[in-house]
């Protein structure tokens, strides 16, 4: 979350409101004009007359989350008019008037108000209140798995149903084929009704009725039509991209043979974690557009650094131009810790590039 509102409406919970943006980044304050202490501009303050209903629609378009020092019956009728989607409404997080009970109320796994209730329970030494069943019962939370990782769903189709499955202890598959390794985080071992795999095929032999499948993979509709009906499908950021490109090669170009690339390999574009290339490069406005666009990480190396990886390709004419023996293929192992390229340098017009995947981490 980049953006909080702490808001209150009573003395004691406009006092609170001050405390929590004191004390946690990315915090402002709002209360009423009537408890103003006269340094409300210097502490960030946004201070309103009138009833705190007004302020609503501008904390949910403004803000990613909001902790509401009123009852939890008047949030609730205060924020109901403006829930639209769990994956773009704010977290709101209810505090009660003396501070000891932190209550998570919208958008718990997805915005985050689990963990903000959290955050702030321990801040205020308050109870933390959430009744979210996968956290209550510490189990997979389906919808957030790896998000800590940056691992994303393909999409969200099917997670009410497994959430279900989940929390009711009904047999489960979790087929994982790349990406961490330690996204149990309980104290406990994983429960009976779960098997781990990293074979489809195993998965799809077992009878059962609900999947989560970790991979980078891009799944055919024959492996799709295997598995089991519920099935969730989780993109762990593992693939590196090494790219290498004549000056002033246009974005299209750059797009269509990375998307021609990762269409061939069977990869998933939603499992590339990185695009590198040489220093040289770091300006090339196509090369960046394109990882703008993607929303992919951008990071270059200096000669020196790529002529330190292995290459089964090194060329002397690269070696003239750039001071590199090669660029794609040392920049796709320097990033991804990956000598095993799964694919060696291929060029295709003004583009060259290399992939390879990160090895899971234990």
């Amino acid at each position: 979350m980049n953006k909080i509102a702490a808001v209150g409406i009573t003395k004691h919970g406009s006092a609170l409101a001050r405390r929590l943006g004191n004390a946690l980044p990315g915090v402002d304050p709002f209360y009423p004009v009537k408890f103003s202490r006269g340094d409300e501009e210097e502490k960030g303050v946004t201070m309103f007359e009138g009833s705190v209903r007004k302020q609503v629609p501008v904390l949910f378009e403004q803000y990613d989350g909001i902790i509401m020092i009123v009852s939890i019956g008047a949030v609730v009728r205060l924020i109901s008019p403006h829930i639209k989607d769990k994956k773009t409404d704010p977290a709101v997080v209810v505090i009660d008037d003396k501070g000891e009970f932190v209550i998570s109320v919208l958008s718990g796994h997805l915005g985050g108000a689990n963990a903000l209730t959290h955050q702030v329970a321990e801040l205020l030494q308050a109870t933390p209140v959430i009744t979210t069943a996968s956290e209550a019962q510490q189990t997979i939370p389906v919808d957030i798995l790896g998000r800590s990782f940056g691992w994303t769903l393909e999409d969200y189709d099917h997670v009410i149903p497994a959430s279900a499955a989940v929390v009711n202890e009904e047999p489960l598959v979790i087929v994982q084929q790349s990406g961490e390794k330690d996204w149990w985080t309980y104290d406990r071992p994983l429960p009976s009704h779960m098997t781990v795999t990293s074979s489809l095929e195993e998965a799809a032999d077992m009878g059962v009725n609900t999947a989560l499948v970790i991979t980078h993979r891009t799944l055919s509709i024959e492996e799709k039509e295997k598995l089991p009906e519920t099935q969730i499908i989780y993109r762990p950021k593992v693939i590196h991209l090494g790219i290498g490109c004549n000056r002033g090669t246009e974005a299209e170009e750059i797009e269509a043979v990375i998307s021609e690339t990762l269409a061939k390999l069977k990869l998933s574009r939603l499992s590339v974690k990185q695009v590198s290339t040489i220093d040289l490069k770091k300006d090339e406005e196509g090369l960046l557009q394109v990882c703008e666009d993607n929303n992919w990480p951008f990071h270059y190396y200096p000669p020196e650094e790529l002529n330190k990886a292995p290459l089964r390709n090194p060329s002397d004419v690269v070696y003239k131009y750039t001071g590199a023996y090669g660029v794609s293929e040392p920049a796709a192992i320097l990033s991804s810790g990956n000598e095993n390229l799964l694919l060696e340098k291929e060029k295709s017009g003004n583009v060259t590039i290399s992939v390879a995947i990160q090895e899971q981490f234990e």
